[in-house]
């Protein structure tokens, strides 16, 4: 049996023990009736031309963990932001972790979507907003909405700012000898609010796991939403993000994403506008080794006139690596006054390093500014000749002209904490000690 069967045959057990109202049945059926239907994606289909998931499908992965695992916080300490208070929301092999996490209620909703898909006071606000931005398409995004059971669900009222960041942390033991999880999170931010939000999912050892993991944001009128995802993980774990971004008038939503590790990494990035005079911002930094291969997919659909979007992705690929940069901006013809500036970047280390970039504008409107663009290069001789003349050994002028490449998506960082361990995930990727103090 494969994955896709074993899929469809386990989704009557699942229904049998959750607890939920006919509405969302019929969300979930609808679903697995997609899934069935389409399958895993091939790279027959324009959008995965570049990724196969194909030698990952082999892994024979159970679908539901026989037993809660736990871990004890000096195991996973490191990967959490521990030089500030946060919020924290911690999932062992897909199942909460109470004692690991820190949730409230206090002004705002900081807590579990297993809780909020169950109990009668949060139906109105998943009526309103689970499943509403979320392709019905997509069949990876379907068989996440036709198993969602659990992951972080964050409520913020209107004008509220959380007083703290918000950690929301997936750990894989490896207790399975391959595992599949598909965490599903919900975030609402109200008119006037702001929330920062940081999202790792993290492989403790090495077997192998696929997160098929979908996240929506919704972003009210005024509202400022800060998302940052922490990719770093063992050489056997493989993701496939799906984020969704409804943003309302003047608000800022932005997405910053750090792909280091992992083996094989799809992010599908979609940012819609339902507003005027609102911005959105998708960053990316990759830094990829070994065979390592991560993929980018962004759209920005432009729907409504006077707005912004910024994409700005910095690539650095060694050895065998490959990047994927597909992303796509669309103005409709109503979108008048548009203003989209779309670019990535990326240097290739070695003669087997491969990037392929497909930057796309498709402008109905004619009243806009919009500007794409790729670049694939190697880093420039002339300045590494300068650096070395000065005293500064190979490689470490390499290490400073890379980490000079990505400092424009670093500096955007606005929790300097983060910020900071970022800049030393880096160091540690290209080698070296790049003399800042951490």
């Amino acid at each position: 049996m494969d994955l896709k069967e074993k899929l469809v045959s386990s989704f009557m057990a699942f229904e049998e023990r959750v607890d939920v109202h006919s509405d969302l049945h019929d969300i979930r059926t609808n679903a697995i009736k997609n899934f069935e239907n389409k399958g895993f994606p091939t790279k027959k289909e324009e959008a995965w031309k570049y990724t196969s998931l194909n030698a990952i499908l082999k892994n024979d992965f159970t679908v539901f963990p026989k037993q809660e695992n736990a871990i004890e916080f000096n195991q996973v300490k490191k990967y959490f932001l521990h030089e500030i208070d946060t919020y924290k929301l911690v999932f062992i092999d897909g199942v909460f972790s109470s004692h690991l996490s820190s949730t409230t209620h206090d002004g705002i909703d900081v807590c579990l979507m297993s809780s909020a898909l169950t109990k009668p006071k949060y139906k109105m606000v998943i009526d309103t907003y689970f499943n509403q931005i979320a392709s019905k398409d997509d069949s990876l995004t379907s068989l996440n909405t036709a198993f969602a059971i659990e992951g972080a669900f964050i409520n913020i009222p209107k004008k509220k700012v959380a007083d703290k960041p918000i950690e929301i942390m997936y750990f894989s033991t490896g207790n399975e000898a391959a595992l599949m999880v598909q965490p599903r999170n919900l975030v609402i931010v109200g008119e006037n609010s702001h929330v920062q939000i940081i999202e790792r999912h993290q492989s403790l050892n090495e077997n192998p796991v696929l997160t098929n993991s979908v996240t929506e944001i919704f972003a009210q009128k005024r509202a400022i939403v800060d998302y940052y995802k922490i990719q770093n993980d063992n050489s056997e774990a493989n993701l496939v993000d799906n984020t969704f971004v409804s943003q309302q008038q003047e608000s800022h939503a932005s997405v910053h994403t750090f792909s280091f590790g992992g083996n094989l990494t799809r992010n599908n990035l979609n940012f819609y506008h339902f507003g005027e005079r609102l911005t959105s911002t998708l960053n990316g930094i990759s830094i990829l080794n070994d065979k390592q291969h991560v993929d980018h997919y962004t759209l920005v659909n432009h729907a409504q006139p006077n707005c912004e979007s910024f994409q700005d992705y910095k690539g650095i690929f060694s050895d065998r690596s490959t990047g994927v940069f597909n992303g796509k901006v669309l103005v409709e013809k109503e979108a008048q006054k548009t203003n989209a500036f779309q670019k990535s970047n990326n240097i290739l280390l070695s003669d087997k390093a491969t990037i392929n970039a497909k930057p796309q504008l498709e402008i109905f409107a004619d009243d806009v500014k919009c500007s794409h663009g790729c670049t694939v290069g190697q880093l420039d001789e002339t300045a590494m000749f300068y650096m070395q003349s000065r005293g500064i050994p190979k490689k470490e002028a390499k290490a400073l002209l890379m980490y000079a490449f990505s400092n424009a998506v670093i500096e955007s960082i606005k929790i300097p904490e983060l910020k900071q361990r970022i800049t030393k995930i880096i160091a540690m990727k290209l080698g070296v000690n790049l003399g800042f103090d951490l």
